[in-house]
């Protein structure tokens, strides 16, 4: 699928296609078409709310991919995480609880 920057009109400045890929090819996954289409949801959605919560991203991603299975469906297309693994694609700032800090630490 080819992908043009044109597709992400919100996508922050610094943002770019190439980025995602290599992030994606980083954390053992390749880009799909869902990815993409949670990349320019995220980037629309912190394009009309400035620092939204983590309740109100996940709530406005179930709605968004509602006819796939919402939230349930994202986290097994993005095992990482629908918001944490996205917004990083994204180039956006996770909002805070996304990513659990203490996950797999002993301390």
């Amino acid at each position: 699928m080819h992908m043009s920057i044109e597709s992400f009109p919100h996508a922050p400045q610094d943002w770019s296609i190439e980025t995602a890929e290599a992030i994606a090819k980083s954390d053992g996954f390749t880009m799909s078409e869902v990815h993409w289409e949670l990349v320019a949801a995220l980037q629309e959605y912190y394009h009309k709310v400035e620092q939204p919560k983590l309740r109100q991203v996940k709530d406005a991603l179930d709605e968004k991919f509602h006819a796939l299975g919402g939230i349930k469906y994202l986290h097994q297309v993005v095992p990482a995480g629908p918001v944490a693994e996205g917004c990083k694609l994204a180039g956006l700032n996770v909002p805070a609880g996304a990513v659990d800090q203490s996950f797999g630490s002993v301390a």
